[in-house]
């Protein structure tokens, strides 16, 4: 299926994923998040999580549930959070 970003470029794609491949590879992404899948990097930005210490208004539960953020992610971000000394928020359960 056809599709066009709004910045005009038209792309191929079999999923409704609306994600442009020109428009990717011109993306930089934030050197906060180092070791991060693209698509944890996109959930991440959609989600408003564009510093470290943004992630301490998550819970590591509610991270995981963004569409793109997986298992995998959550070691990276635990180890350059814990540089930042940042942690998640609490989930209130002991």
């Amino acid at each position: 299926m056809k599709k066009t970003c709004v910045n005009g470029h038209v792309f191929e794609k079999s999923s409704d994923c609306p994600t442009c491949p020109v428009c990717e590879k011109k993306k930089s992404y934030s050197p906060e998040f180092p070791k991060l899948s693209k698509p944890a990097h996109r959930a991440l930005e959609r989600a408003g999580i564009l510093k470290l210490k943004d992630l301490a208004k998550w819970t590591e539960k509610d991270l995981l549930a963004l569409h793109g953020v997986g298992p995998s992610a959550i070691p990276p971000l635990k180890i350059a959070m814990k540089k930042a000394a940042v942690k998640f928020k609490a989930t209130g359960l002991k």
